[in-house]
């Protein structure tokens, strides 16, 4: 492998911020080592944290690994290459003022994938903003970020500023449907997967929500990735969640792996309350027979689960093929006066009457 050679596949890693031009066009690669199978490359940051460096990090290394030979190994190393004036360092690291007015924090979980947890937080996000709420969504299943598609906001690039007192960068949410939307989605294309080890992938979630200027919101809606990792304890730990919602089918295989979602957030080194639980795909209805109900998953499952932990079961959502419709069109169902935006409305309604009696 020729140095020549890895700059140049480098010029395919864009920054988004910047008129999609190349980390290589912006002077970004300091370096470019090969040491036998080992290729390590140095990114240089004018910034203490440019909102956007995990992205970049990630984009170096796999576009790198998708260009070298079969047993190469990459790694990626950053400096400061300008560093910011001495006065403003103090305001660069990540804390919780982007949240200081932010009432209600609240994670939306599942156990597993493919249970509609995404499609839940979407509509349930409008729902409330069509409540008169205010509502941001953050996208923090980084390795599968559906928020673009289900809004209609692919090739939307939020702003990145720093602030001329503090120095501090912020990320600006794009809103649509009356809510403050970000996703790592935003500054990967469509096709991109983010190769990401555990650390990257939560450092990156910290930054698409602690450098967000979120502004006042009643409800900050927090779509996690399934299942129990590392995202799920560094989002516990290291943001103010007030609690969270389940998302699950009524089908036993399901509500199997709801019971260890709901044991993670009852762990005493997690501890946080679990504010209810969402049964998604409760029957199917037909469009055009709106009162028939078959229940092709089985029925009653979220009720009996609900019982057993002591939580609330706080909506059933039916299957009706506007539901799908509208998440790949990028219109949610909660828009609707039909039965399913009728069933996020009434979620949106028990989710508010909960928090408000805590």
């Amino acid at each position: 492998m020729e140095i020549n050679e890895i700059r140049k596949w480098l010029t395919e890693v864009q920054h988004p911020a910047k008129g999609d031009r190349n980390i290589v066009e912006l002077g970004m690669v300091e370096s470019i080592s090969v040491e036998g199978d080992l290729v390590t490359v140095t990114l240089g940051f004018p910034k203490h944290r440019d909102p956007l460096a995990e992205y970049l990090i990630g984009s170096t290394r796999a576009v790198i690994n998708r260009h070298c030979p079969e047993g190469a190994r990459v790694e990626v190393k950053t400096v400061i290459s300008n560093p910011a004036p001495a006065k403003k360092k103090a305001g660069l690291d990540l804390g919780f003022e982007e949240l200081e007015n932010v009432s209600h924090i609240i994670g939306v979980a599942s156990g597993k994938g493919g249970v509609g947890k995404s499609t839940v937080a979407v509509n349930l996000a409008v729902a409330l903003a069509r409540a008169g709420f205010k509502v941001g969504l953050a996208d923090a299943d980084v390795y599968g970020p559906s928020v673009p598609k289900m809004t209609a906001t692919e090739g939307f690039v939020p702003e990145a500023f720093q602030e001329e007192v503090t120095g501090k960068e912020v990320i600006m949410p794009v809103e649509k449907y009356g809510v403050k939307w970000m996703s790592i989605g935003y500054f990967a294309k469509p096709d991109q997967a983010l190769i990401w080890r555990g650390p990257m992938a939560c450092n990156a979630l910290k930054q698409m929500i602690l450098q967000v200027r979120w502004g006042e919101l009643d409800f900050l809606l927090i779509d996690m990735p399934p299942g129990t990792g590392d995202i799920h304890i560094s989002l516990v730990h290291d943001i103010p969640l007030e609690g969270a919602l389940i998302v699950s089918t009524p089908q036993d295989v399901a509500l199997a792996d709801v019971e260890k979602g709901v044991n993670m957030f009852r762990n005493p080194g997690v501890d946080k309350p679990i504010l209810g639980l969402v049964e998604n795909m409760s029957w199917f209805t037909p469009e055009e027979l709106p009162d028939n109900r078959y229940y092709i998953f089985g029925k009653g499952g979220g009720q009996r689960m609900a019982a057993k932990y002591d939580i609330p079961l706080l909506g059933q959502i039916p299957i009706v093929q506007s539901i799908r419709e509208g998440g790949d069109s990028g219109e949610p169902a909660a828009l609707s006066a039909r039965p399913d935006g009728a069933a996020f409305a009434a979620l949106a309604a028990k989710l508010a009457a909960a928090v408000s009696t805590r």
